[in-house]
């Protein structure tokens, strides 16, 4: 089994979204079993908070369901269990590869690295701009998890 984790700051916007838009896609692969897909926050903000309402709203519109997640905080343990740990930015690969023991650096990697023909490099955070920054980053996921699943196909 293939086990994915996605990595953002608080866990209620970017990482959660990531979370159940790739849950979506293992579904709609017929890859339920071979892949386990889960979020984390760098920060303990939010810990056992739902996702942020835009976010759930913006999911909705686009038949994705979040209700089911539930924030929670990276843990070194992780970075052992999970074969990809992907970060939606910048700083928060930052903080991982720093948290990482050295024998998993390698698991750690941008998300967005995985977005085919794709210019942005971080998926911005959507918390303090207005709605349409939760559908770019819905547009940024979706991209980033067609190359993800491709490359798991891939290897496995």
């Amino acid at each position: 089994m293939i086990k994915v984790l996605f990595v953002c700051m608080g866990n209620i916007c970017r990482s959660p979204t990531a979370h159940g838009v790739f849950e979506n896609m293992i579904k709609g692969a017929g890859m339920i079993g071979d892949v386990e897909v889960d979020s984390a926050g760098t920060h303990a903000y939010h810990v056992g908070e739902p996702p942020d309402k835009r976010s759930a709203q913006c999911a909705t519109k686009r038949g994705f369901d979040l209700s089911y997640i539930r924030a929670r905080r990276v843990e070194v343990s992780d970075f052992e269990y999970f074969d990809y740990v992907l970060a939606m930015d910048a700083d928060n690969l930052s903080i991982l590869e720093s948290m990482s023991p050295t024998q998993h650096k390698e698991k750690v990697s941008l998300f967005l690295d995985f977005a085919k023909d794709q210019s942005e490099s971080e998926v911005p955070d959507p918390y303090y701009g207005g709605p349409n920054g939760f559908d770019h980053v819905f547009d940024l996921v979706e991209a980033a998890s067609k190359g993800l699943l491709e490359d798991i196909q891939k290897t496995s």
